[in-house]
């Protein structure tokens, strides 16, 4: 009986790790190509959109379907998750325009809010307190894996085939894993009284979508001082007051505020929001730094990646050990100083340094985004009961998903706006835009550009780029003190 148990475990954990790899690869395989698909699509403007798209209805999902998985068990909304992830993934490789991508990446963010947390949630449930930290290891892998495959691909889509072929690759992955789960997940449910809250996720997306076109707009295609900010910035503040309000008087909310009263998911969900805009500070942009500003190639570009996605694996599996041995406390400092390190180097990041500089940023990053993200999981998941196990895990993937959401769209708007001033003092805001930079990104429409052009855009596009890095500097520095308020022992 066992035996059968286990083995059972075994093809129901291969099947998650499966469906892990969908989420994990899409990071680097969707930014690998980027610049490539704004090459093909254009509208530069919306470059950070499809990022934020994403990640906008990842966030707003992954709560609700945490709460779902603890009310209708892990199964068939684990089966929903990869069946919308896989709808999103078929309409992204089928646009023809980026507005139309920016469309189908909502969609995709939707499955997306299932596959992590839930996958998370049932290595809980089918693992002890001492198993589980040793699983992270196994779990680990899958990053490891999409670190040398996803770039790879990425690179290898874009150069030799087709960008399409990004989102294709996810279909057959998707059905395999769903079959896995079908057949080898057996779970028993508590039948109980069933609410469940739909207003929480609106407010969530109100909220934030405002949040984002502030950021990525203002001062760009809104003025700072205009009627239509102060409506979008009245809308965001009234959207969140709404969430408050909403959840304090639901029976059933998509954030137990009771969760937040112990100082150790407070303070590792509030790091999680700042790590999340450094990651997809690092991930979203350092493509387009590679292509555009150093002229090299998508697979140069998805190589400065990929150390960022081995640093990360080989970190948690690690961090799986330290955090029996030292506590999570000690492990998760260690990875804000792996962090600043990172942030440190991208700050110092120019086109005469090249790619293996900027690799070994993003190994440094990787390295504190492990140690981190993993301890704070363990954590989360030993301080609470069964009953909350699936929303607090999820609460701390909404956490870190927000920060890359608001990232996006902060980093996008400040990398926006010195492109647009660049352009304006050099006196070719008449000729060229924002969208213009979509010539740097292929050397066909670098050629178009010829000499002077060339120059102002890749100088713009190369000093935007720094007030980036210089961010997530800031950020690293924000989050390892938000780590150092992380108590000694569990409340």
């Amino acid at each position: 009986m066992e035996h059968s148990r286990r083995y059972k475990r075994g093809y129901v954990l291969a099947s998650i790790m499966l469906a892990m790899f969908l989420s994990a690869i899409e990071a680097t395989i969707v930014s690998t190509a980027m610049p490539s698909i704004v090459a093909d699509l254009g509208g530069f403007r919306l470059y950070s959109w499809v990022f934020s798209a994403y990640l906008l209805t990842n966030a707003a999902t992954v709560l609700l379907f945490g709460r779902l998985s603890d009310m209708f068990g892990r199964k068939p909304i684990f089966l929903l998750g990869i069946s919308l992830f896989l709808m999103g993934a078929t309409l992204s490789a089928l646009a023809e325009s980026m507005e139309f991508l920016v469309f189908a990446r909502l969609i995709q963010g939707l499955g997306a809010g299932a596959l992590m947390p839930i996958a998370t949630t049932i290595v809980g449930d089918m693992y002890t307190k001492e198993e589980r930290a040793k699983i992270q290891g196994y779990l680990a892998s899958v990053w490891g894996i999409s670190a040398v495959t996803g770039p790879l691909l990425g690179g290898f889509f874009v150069d030799v085939l087709s960008w399409p072929y990004v989102f294709w690759m996810n279909i057959p992955l998707g059905l395999l894993a769903m079959s896995g789960i079908l057949i080898f997940f057996k779970e028993q449910v508590t039948k109980k009284e069933r609410v469940v809250d739909i207003s929480g996720p609106f407010w969530v997306v109100f909220t934030i979508s405002s949040l984002m076109i502030i950021l990525v707009e203002g001062g760009v295609r809104i003025d700072w001082v205009s009627w239509p900010m102060l409506v979008l910035i009245l809308m965001s503040v009234s959207g969140f007051l709404f969430f408050l309000y909403h959840e304090k008087k639901s029976r059933e909310p998509m954030i137990p505020f009771h969760i937040w009263s112990i100082r150790s998911i407070l303070y590792a969900n509030l790091t999680s929001l700042v790590t999340g805009m450094i990651l997809i500070g690092v991930s979203s942009y350092l493509p387009a730094f590679v292509q555009g500003v150093m002229e090299r190639s998508a697979t140069v570009a998805g190589f400065t990646l990929t150390t960022m996605s081995i640093g990360w694996p080989i970190a948690s599996t690690v961090a799986g050990r330290l955090v029996l041995k030292i506590g999570f406390r000690t492990t998760s400092i260690l990875g804000g100083v792996s962090l600043i390190v990172g942030g440190t180097i991208f700050s110092f990041l120019s086109p005469e340094k090249g790619p293996l500089f900027a690799a070994m940023g993003s190994l440094f990053i990787g390295i504190g985004m492990g140690l981190s993200t993993t301890s704070f999981i363990v954590s989360i998941q030993n301080s609470v009961s069964w009953e909350t196990r699936g929303i607090a895990t999820a609460s701390n993937m909404f956490m870190r998903t927000i920060g890359s959401a608001i990232g996006a769209a902060l980093l996008g708007g400040v990398l926006n706006s010195r492109i647009q001033s660049a352009l304006e003092k050099s006196g070719m805001d008449d000729t060229f835009n924002v969208d213009s930079t979509n010539r740097l990104l292929t050397e066909e429409g670098r050629e178009q550009l010829g000499g002077d052009a060339l120059v102002v855009l890749q100088e713009a596009l190369s000093a935007g780029l720094h007030r980036v890095y210089i961010g997530l500097l800031c950020l690293a520095l924000v989050s390892f003190f938000l780590i150092l308020r992380i108590p000694k022992k569990e409340d």
